[in-house]
């Protein structure tokens, strides 16, 4: 019988002097859409990496970068080692294209993440 892999988790960006940011502003959404984009977030860390449209899907040019889809609400992410999903951004969607600023920031913060990621790795050698 074939062993089903782990299921993967995800994990919220946190800034260097602790705001959780993205955590924070799903906190402060209607229930309804909490309850949205939590289960969204639960069909991703069911489905991993396979998980595609309408769902979830890359964003184009800005590998490894993917966006979570649930209306009106888009939360952009990466995939890390050990099977983790770090939420990098969360912002409301109001207009066709995902908007520069909002991308810059998840970059901006999944360098971060990588970085201090690295420092504890070296730290605990």
């Amino acid at each position: 019988m074939r062993q089903q892999p782990s299921a993967w988790t995800a994990e919220f960006y946190v800034t260097s002097r602790g705001d959780r940011v993205v955590e924070d502003f799903i906190d402060n959404l209607s229930t309804r859409d909490q309850v949205k984009i939590r289960n969204y977030i639960r069909l991703l860390c069911e489905n991993g990496v396979k998980l595609r449209e309408p769902y979830a899907a890359p964003l184009t040019n800005h590998n490894p970068l993917w966006e979570l889809k649930p209306d009106p609400h888009r939360l952009l992410y990466f995939a890390h080692a050990g099977r983790r999903f770090v939420m990098l951004n969360v912002f409301r969607k109001t207009r066709m294209r995902i908007l520069a600023r909002h991308t810059d920031t998840a970059k901006r913060r999944m360098s971060e993440f990588l970085e201090r990621e690295n420092d504890r790795q070296e730290h605990s050698v």
